[in-house]
């Protein structure tokens, strides 16, 4: 039975899989390198953090409007629900496609860019918005922290 304790010269059995391939000695380059985007300031891929607080915000102004439309139409707190949701895919779907970002996005400094350097347009903000409001594709990322819903639009979320 091991302790657990590091061999020699070597990273403990936990390190390798609790802190990912980099402990383990795999060297995948900084986030976009792949992609051609610099490691940091404007352009680079936009960290966890600031993803995770944009769409808090963009789900909080959608909650907020949900209400007051619930509120004015006398819905239940089950359609309520259901129509946050309603709001928020309306929201990311038209803003991202129109303006490359939502209210939450542009309050973090960060916006949604397609790879190829066009809009991203109603057509990929579609496919983004459906496969985002499913949640577990935008929860599997890849090393350039892009979602399932970002790479099958072709996008990236970068900073400003």
């Amino acid at each position: 039975m091991s302790s657990g304790k590091a061999k020699a010269g070597g990273p403990r059995w936990t390190q390798t899989w609790l802190t990912g391939a980099r402990s383990a000695g795999a060297d995948l380059g900084d986030p976009g390198e792949r992609l051609g985007l610099p490691a940091g300031g404007s352009g680079a891929v936009a960290s966890y953090g600031r993803r995770l607080v944009g769409l808090f915000v963009d789900w909080g102004l959608s909650l907020l409007v949900a209400s007051l439309l619930a509120r004015s139409l006398g819905w239940d707190p089950s359609q309520r629900s259901m129509w946050t949701l309603v709001v928020f895919a309306i929201q990311a779907w038209l803003l991202t496609a129109l303006l490359g970002t939502t209210i939450g996005k542009r309050l973090c400094g960060i916006h949604v860019a397609r790879l190829d350097g066009k809009p991203v347009g109603l057509g990929w903000s579609l496919v983004r918005t459906l496969l985002l409001v499913l949640v577990v594709p935008a929860l599997i990322w890849d090393r350039d922290y892009r979602g399932l819903h970002d790479r099958a639009a072709n996008t990236v979320v970068v900073n400003i």
